[in-house]
């Protein structure tokens, strides 16, 4: 299957660079399932709670599938909305809009409807993709919400697609409630013939998974996500019988790389269940002997929360991969003191790709206490509040990177670039960090996240990294409550390792004995059953927020 030219992103010196330096290459996505399939064909790609498929079965499912959809009409370049939970199906449908040429716009899962027809507004998508049922709720019932919801109906609006993956490995397509007869694979190979994606060509744009406003589109490349693969082989030492499990969702960056890229980049099968659930996470490292695990740190703790290790075979695990927001170390120690793995973590963000990563091999104190060494080829910089370079200096100053992981930015909102490139076309992630002089970078805080107490900045990672350090705390955010003298105070919701309350006093009594300096304790507590979730699995500080200004006014 021929790749044709797609929407470009990258203009030519940019790609000639980074592939003479070996960075990014023609490889597609197609083409690595295709090699694959061709190899080894029953081996298994997905062990998934609708449907194990081998690379054969992914291979053929998705072209049949990419064929329908030129069948039925969608042109290359065009956006199709993708509204799937986990699963095999969700990458089957990936690939095959891959294969036809067509951009996914990936959707979260949990995304309520203003934020799927913002979705598919901004992006101009010409269909929306989803099961006959979505988490419980008859997706035409959606599609009619999101119609509802329009202020004035559009002349052309997308189609509604909705896809199945049946028992016997079996693909179904309706278009608006009629059945699209899928073709056989030579037939569709036929029809797709100079229409599949490559390399460098704008394939997926990614939701961002913020917590306050409507999400902006972030434009990824395959050669952007590639990129990650030999890092994470690297610093995790890959061998040959990996087993990978990635409990993220599939549409975001982490997700994305970890279960639809990465994996298939080495021909490792992947190990995916419909929702995140801490307890099932433990049954399937036992039963399909994970060796690599992905999640977030909010997942990884709720694991450890569960307690599902005990009593079960999790010697196979030899590394999580973590991140997305900052790692307790005390946690992350207590989970490789519990399953024998090693934590690790790529830092870097949805826009500027990775960062600096931590290894196997770094000491423990450097694996667990930084988020690693700064990757060269990444150039990274740091600015200070005035625009000055002050990378020499190691910081602290907002991090910067110019490298083969960048993805080309936001999709069609150039007010949102300008602000996440600098004027020396560097791209900003809004974080402060250190560097030291071995190259260890540290996360001290965020360029806007601080609580301004009577006049003074109050670093919210401070006081969530004092919190975190706790005994009794096993998850810890911390957001502004509203004070009529002073402006603001931190308030700290946490959830415990006992299930029960833990007072103020307890606390600052804690903070007090460990030496935290009193700007760093929390002048507001409250304990929680557990955190409120944004859709990208982090602590979703919006909810948090209103909620203080509730209870604090």
């Amino acid at each position: 299957m021929t790749a044709a030219t797609g929407p470009a992103v990258f203009d030519r010196a940019t790609i000639d660079e980074y592939t003479r330096a070996g960075h990014w290459d023609d490889d597609t996505i197609a083409s690595m399932v295709a090699r694959h399939a061709a190899a080894r064909p029953d081996d298994p790609a997905f062990f998934a709670t609708d449907a194990t498929l081998s690379w054969s079965a992914y291979d053929t499912l998705s072209t049949r599938l990419a064929g329908g959809y030129a069948l039925a009409g969608l042109r290359p370049g065009e956006r199709i909305a993708t509204l799937l939970t986990n699963g095999a199906l969700v990458h089957v449908a990936y690939l095959a809009a891959q294969k036809a040429g067509l951009v996914t716009v990936g959707i979260g899962p949990r995304a309520g409807a203003a934020e799927v027809r913002h979705l598919i507004r901004r992006t101009r998508a010409t269909a929306l993709l989803t099961r006959p049922v979505h988490r419980g709720r008859a997706a035409a019932d959606l599609a009619a919400e999101l119609r509802a919801g329009e202020p004035e109906p559009p002349a052309d609006p997308p189609a509604h697609l909705t896809v199945q993956l049946t028992a016997a490995g079996e693909v179904s397509l309706l278009r608006d409630g009629e059945r699209l007869p899928l073709p056989d694979v030579a037939t569709a190979t036929a029809a797709l013939a100079g229409r599949g994606l490559g390399a460098n060509d704008l394939f997926f744009l990614n939701s961002t998974s913020g917590t306050t406003g409507l999400p902006k589109c972030v434009m990824q490349t395959m050669n952007t996500r590639k990129y990650f693969g030999p890092l994470a082989a690297e610093a995790a030492r890959f061998g040959p019988d990996e087993v990978f499990a990635s409990v993220l969702p599939a549409p975001y960056g982490f997700g994305q790389w970890s279960g639809h890229v990465v994996p298939t980049m080495y021909g490792y099968p992947t190990v995916l269940a419909e929702e995140f659930d801490a307890e099932q996470t433990w049954q399937l490292i036992e039963r399909h002997r994970v060796t690599v695990l992905a999640a977030v740190t909010s997942q990884f703790v709720m694991m450890l929360n569960a307690g599902g290790y005990a009593g079960r075979n999790v010697s196979s695990l030899r590394v999580l991969f973590t991140g997305g927001e900052r790692v307790p170390a005390q946690r992350a120690a207590r989970f490789e003191e519990e399953t024998g793995c090693a934590v690790l973590q790529f830092y870097g963000s949805n826009e500027a790709g990775p960062i600096s990563v931590t290894r196997v091999d770094d000491s423990r104190e450097h694996r667990l206490g930084t988020a690693g060494r700064v990757i060269p080829q990444m150039r990274v910089r740091l600015f200070d509040a005035d625009g000055a370079d002050v990378t020499a200096s190691g910081g602290p100053g907002q991090c910067a990177a110019r490298g083969p992981g960048l993805t080309p930015g936001y999709y069609d909102d150039p007010d949102a670039n300008r602000q996440l490139v600098n004027p020396q076309g560097w791209m900003l992630t809004g974080d402060l960090v250190r560097i030291d002089p071995a190259g260890y970078l540290t996360v001290t805080g965020r360029v806007a996240d601080f609580i301004i107490r009577g006049g003074h900045n109050i670093s919210v990672l401070a006081v969530e990294e004092a919190v975190g350090g706790c005994g009794r705390v096993a998850q810890v955010a911390v957001v502004p409550a509203a004070d009529e003298v002073l402006g603001e105070r931190a308030c700290a919701y946490v959830v415990t390792t006992d299930g029960a309350e833990l007072t103020l006093d307890e606390l600052r009594a804690e903070l007090a004995a460990r030496g935290v300096s009193k700007y760093e304790w929390p002048e507001r507590l409250v304990t929680l059953a557990e955190l409120p979730l944004s859709a990208g699995g982090k602590a979703d500080k919006a909810r948090l927020r209103a909620d203080a200004a509730n209870r604090f006014g």
